[in-house]
């Protein structure tokens, strides 16, 4: 498991965030010379060199091994070391351990933008924690003797590696991406922006490449830029939560406030079955508000009933579907309309969640907003199709109500 520039960035936080508090915690758990051995540590992975602080975290865990950041510290040690072993076997064993650390540092209270993308990254190992590159054994080889070489910090061997790996499979994303990586670790910015653009033209719906270049970018004050990439992030893996978090570390390097954009609707259909659906609405609504959200249920209904057979045929058991959400919140949204040329100064004209969804309709973005912000798991079915003919919608929607435009200078 390599050591990802997202969790090498990352980790400057960690290491900033352990001066601060770490001195009160260390004395309590082994005085002065605990202290002094976890400044050390840290001060290794400020540098990321892993593998020299590796035993100091061994340690640190033996003498403490409620020290969240330590147990951070340690799993990330342990990721990268992995790459160094030859036997598959230990190599998972250190692996799986890792994400055991993890969980523990989750479970002390440790919720850090590093482990959680560390932790769901490891979450997705096999059994035997394993890492595979490729089913080509040659690529996989190639790849495996990169990781090796970077976890080494020897990123010329690392990029000589890598780019094999890329020779005997022209369409390896992760073998283009850690070419970039490489490059970046060797602080070689614009030929690293170049392979992050590569692997992102070979699978441009992944995320990793499009959050690395952004991270880089934001690193260097260049925010615009950076902003754009974020949002190639989400649009890649929406479900993902990790791009997420990357777009949040934009936001807070930029000072940019991200706004949450959350329709809640004032009724709903739930069902017992196909012919016993009902439409069950928020008490106390004014009649003006009720009316627009029984049309959004009473729209509901009818797909239960009787539109997703025919709208999917292919189908044999109901789900909600972008469709049905779709045309649920248009015809709120055209009923909510009508109150208003009626009544400009009603209810209506004055319920925020009736004009925020006034606002996505008469922007003609209502599937991406509850794609991307509205989704279930029958609705996130439908992404990957819409995506692939909408994605300029998706980008507009995130740049237009999701992501504010950078301040301009004076």
């Amino acid at each position: 498991m390599r050591a990802n520039r997202w969790q090498r960035v990352t980790l400057v936080a960690l290491v900033t965030l352990a001066v601060a508090i770490g001195s009160a915690r260390a004395q309590k758990a082994g005085g002065d010379d605990y202290a002094t051995e976890r400044a050390q540590a840290t001060a290794l992975a400020k540098q990321h060199s892993w593998l020299d602080a590796l035993p100091l975290f061994e340690d640190l865990a033996a003498k403490n091994p409620k020290d969240a950041l330590v147990l951070e510290g340690l799993a990330q040690c342990l990721a990268a070391h992995s790459a160094t072993v030859q036997d598959a076997d230990v190599a998972g064993k250190e692996r799986i351990r890792a994400k055991a650390l993890l969980e523990t540092a989750q479970q002390l209270g440790d919720h850090s933008q590093l482990a959680e993308n560390l932790l769901d990254t490891l979450r997705n190992l096999p059994k035997n924690g394993d890492v595979k590159f490729a089913e080509n054994g040659d690529v996989n080889a190639a790849m495996k003797a990169g990781e090796a070489a970077f976890a080494k910090q020897d990123f010329d061997e690392a990029i000589k590696n890598y780019s094999h790996a890329l020779e005997l499979d022209p369409t390896s994303y992760w073998a283009a991406l850690f070419v970039g990586d490489s490059y970046f670790a060797a602080k070689k910015f614009p030929q690293a922006a170049e392979w992050y653009d590569r692997a992102a033209q070979i699978d441009p719906n992944r995320e990793t490449a499009y959050r690395y270049h952004a991270d880089m970018l934001t690193k260097q004050g260049e925010f615009s830029a950076a902003r754009a990439l974020c949002i190639e992030a989400i649009v890649a893996e929406p479900y993902n939560p990790i791009p997420w978090r990357g777009l949040v570390a934009w936001g807070n390097a930029s000072h940019v406030h991200l706004q949450r954009v959350h329709i809640e609707t004032g009724a709903g259909a739930t069902s017992n079955g196909r012919d016993n659906t009902t439409v069950t609405v928020t008490p106390n609504q004014p009649a003006e508000i009720s009316a627009v959200w029984l049309a959004y249920g009473g729209t509901g209904i009818l797909w239960r009933q009787e539109r997703f057979e025919k709208e999917f045929p292919q189908e044999t058991q109901y789900r909600h579907t972008l469709a049905e959400e779709t045309d649920a919140l248009r015809t709120a949204a055209k009923v909510a309309e009508e109150t208003t040329e009626k009544s400009p100064n009603g209810t209506v004209a004055k319920d925020a969640n009736i004009q925020l969804l006034l606002r996505l309709y008469h922007a003609q973005l209502i599937e991406p907003y509850v794609l991307l912000n509205a989704a279930d798991q029958g609705i996130a079915l439908d992404y990957a199709a819409y995506r692939a003919k909408n994605r300029a919608k998706l980008v507009q929607y995130l740049n237009e109500f999701v992501v504010p435009e950078l301040a301009k200078s004076p």
